[in-house]
């Protein structure tokens, strides 16, 4: 088996059916450019319809591959500032570590993190520290697999205060074409996903959660249809009648563009309903 994902990315084939071609109230625009040098610029701007606020982010990416060194920087109009060092099987075969610091001029507040990942065949570990004037709280993580199966633990350690802050169990099994993912978050929140690639031009997913206390199980069914090289459309649904419709049609090589639509099945002719525009470019 090759190596097994990481805790976070459990479940993420039908995560994005659920989420990848929506962008619900926003107008967006994504523009990713190299150059010469080798120097990868990403710059992101949205809008919200619904509150006129525009948000912005800069980030600027460097590598030196032969030293397994990754250098990036974030800015974002919060007026924080992020700076991030990766280095990558140099110590060891498998073994990635990130110093992750942001600092933000107006509030002159500072955080830093330190982020392992150790990565071979049938084991995928992974430990953060974040470091606090408190005391640092401790993310940990581990996921194993075998012919399939994969089953997975993490939790968040907060050492200022002494006790557990989170404690998550999954499990899951993962073929070509089929995934199912299951976990269980704080011993109160039990969710599932199942994941199915019906054909070459058809994936659809399913997704449910319940809490404990709670007598509501909610759940939605999404599904992701290639019309053609170019162009696909998604659809998704939950219990609550909401109703997710997304077209996603390449325009050109390395223009995307992204058309949306969530309407309230409830309350159709109350509005409320959101439309979203995305726009990505990259050279």
């Amino acid at each position: 088996m090759a190596v097994p994902p990481s805790y976070a990315d459990l479940g993420k084939s039908a995560k994005d059916i659920f989420n990848k071609g929506y962008g619900f109230g926003l107008v967006k625009l994504d523009v990713k450019t190299k150059s010469a040098s080798g120097v990868e610029f990403k710059t992101a701007g949205s809008s919200n319809i619904d509150t006129s606020k525009v948000a912005g982010s800069l980030e600027t990416k460097y590598k030196r591959s032969e030293y397994g060194l990754t250098f990036t920087e974030k800015w974002n109009t919060d007026n924080t500032l992020g700076t991030e060092i990766t280095i990558e099987d140099q110590i060891a075969k498998g073994l990635k570590l990130t110093f992750d610091t942001t600092f933000s001029p107006n509030t002159g507040k500072k955080s830093g993190k330190v982020k392992t990942a150790y990565k071979r065949e049938y084991v995928n570990l992974g430990c953060d520290v974040d470091f606090d004037f408190a005391g640092p709280t401790i993310h940990g993580a581990a996921v194993v697999g075998y012919e399939g199966w994969l089953a997975g633990y993490q939790m968040t350690f907060d050492t200022a205060k002494s006790k557990m802050a989170q404690n998550n169990f999954a499990i899951g099994y993962k073929t070509g074409d089929f995934q199912l993912h299951t976990n269980v978050n704080d011993g109160s929140e039990f969710g599932g996903s199942i994941y199915q690639k019906v054909s070459d031009k058809l994936e659809t997913a399913v997704n449910l959660a319940w809490t404990a206390g709670s007598n509501s199980t909610r759940f939605g069914i999404a599904a992701k249809y290639q019309l053609d090289k170019d162009a696909s459309i998604s659809a998704k649904v939950n219990n609550s009648s909401l109703v997710g419709i997304g077209y996603t049609q390449t325009l050109r090589p390395g223009v995307k563009l992204t058309l949306s639509g969530l309407v309230d099945g409830k309350n159709i002719n109350a509005g409320g309903h959101k439309l979203g525009l995305g726009l990505e470019l990259e050279a």
